[in-house]
């Protein structure tokens, strides 16, 4: 069996890293092909250096762009690389430009494709990524899902549960893996001058909040309302796309502590240590989740209804008041919430289904050819 992983942004290669340490484990033939979707050194490169992850074989370098554009790009670039290499099955996680582009290209050459964290939806078709994760769970052969939910989802869409395993989320994995490392070497803390509970922290970069003036301002409004309501500091970490945005609109955020990206372990010890959380990111839903820190989601909507459920999350849409109203009631939750997305061996029980896979794979084609011969 031969594995092709493919990434292109920081949360995939996150969660995809317990899958490729598996791999590495076991001594399984494996290559990394990277979009380069995130192109900046702290949101790429140095997650790979800190995670202690193979260099990728392939960078595609893709960069930005329209999502044609981008998309495209990647299509022509995986095709090539998927001739030249032939994996048996193409693994890839989540719902970005770039699992869409890794799917189709694999379908299309006849290749298996893996899909690791099928079965989210948020039902809101305003979200690129809502039709990413759709389109690539529809082709795909293998639907690693996170929670029984999202296993129920797949079947009421009429996929066949034959192709689907319930097997946690790759990002408790990498938060169990990695928090005790962060704790070591992240130096966050002492460089900001913070203390834990001291601070709120803050991340917006979703297409559909940053790229709407009105919402933006609106939560950049909210934000600066929270931290004066409450008398604690928001600490917003600028995705470039947000920064670029925010330039362009004019919009100049006032009583809010702006900071660069940060690197995987910085930004989970900083997240670890938070007071509470406001996001627009699915990831960090999760991640706050697991680190038993509250969430309140800058969105409408969410694809990770299980920290609805637990009281890990709330959602607060993008009015600066209801921001407030949401931020001062999940401070008052009880921050002992059981974590719904599984128990850290997600990526190894992924790896061994497609072990066992593909032995039984080729178990099939020995009867046929004992048969035909």
């Amino acid at each position: 069996m031969k594995i092709c992983v493919v990434l292109g942004t920081r949360p995939e290669i996150i969660k995809m890293s317990p899958i490729i340490r598996e791999c590495e484990r076991l001594g399984l033939d494996y290559f990394i092909l990277h979009t380069g979707q995130h192109y900046s050194y702290n949101m790429d490169r140095v997650f790979f250096e800190q995670l202690e992850l193979r260099e990728p074989k392939y960078n595609l370098n893709v960069g930005c762009g329209s999502h044609g554009k981008q998309t495209g790009k990647m299509l022509i670039g995986i095709e090539q690389i998927l001739r030249k290499e032939k994996p048996n099955i193409v693994l890839v996680e989540g719902d970005t430009n770039t699992v869409l582009a890794g799917a189709l290209a694999a379908v299309k050459l006849g290749i298996k494709v893996g899909h690791v964290e099928a079965g989210l939806r948020s039902y809101d078709k305003e979200m690129p990524e809502e039709i990413n994760r759709v389109l690539t769970d529809h082709c795909s052969d293998y639907l690693f899902v996170p929670t029984e939910k999202s296993k129920q989802i797949l079947i009421s869409e009429g996929i066949s549960a034959d192709k689907i395993f319930v097997t946690g989320n790759t990002i408790v994995d990498a938060v169990y893996q990695n928090l005790e490392l962060a704790k070591k070497r992240a130096t966050i803390l002492n460089s900001l001058n913070l203390k834990e509970n001291s601070y709120f922290l803050a991340t917006v970069h979703r297409q559909e909040n940053v790229d709407n003036k009105i919402r933006f301002r609106n939560i950049l409004e909210g934000l600066q309302k929270v931290s004066e309501s409450f008398g604690i500091p928001v600490f917003y970490l600028v995705h470039p796309r947000a920064k670029k945005q925010m330039e362009a609109f004019g919009l100049k955020p006032r009583g809010l502590n702006l900071i660069e990206p940060l690197d995987y372990l910085n930004f989970l010890l900083l997240e670890s240590k938070a007071r509470l959380v406001l996001t627009d990111s699915g990831g960090v839903q999760e991640e706050t989740c697991i680190l038993n820190v509250p969430c309140v989601t800058l969105r409408f909507n969410t694809e990770r209804p299980e920290t609805l459920a637990v009281g890990s999350n709330i959602l607060a849409g993008t009015d600066p008041d209801e921001i407030v109203k949401k931020t001062k009631y999940m401070l008052t939750k009880n921050r002992k919430w059981i974590n719904p997305f599984g128990d850290g061996k997600a990526g190894k029980r992924i790896v061994h289904i497609l072990k066992d896979m593909s032995l039984a794979n080729q178990a099939d084609l020995n009867w046929e050819l004992k048969v035909k011969f």
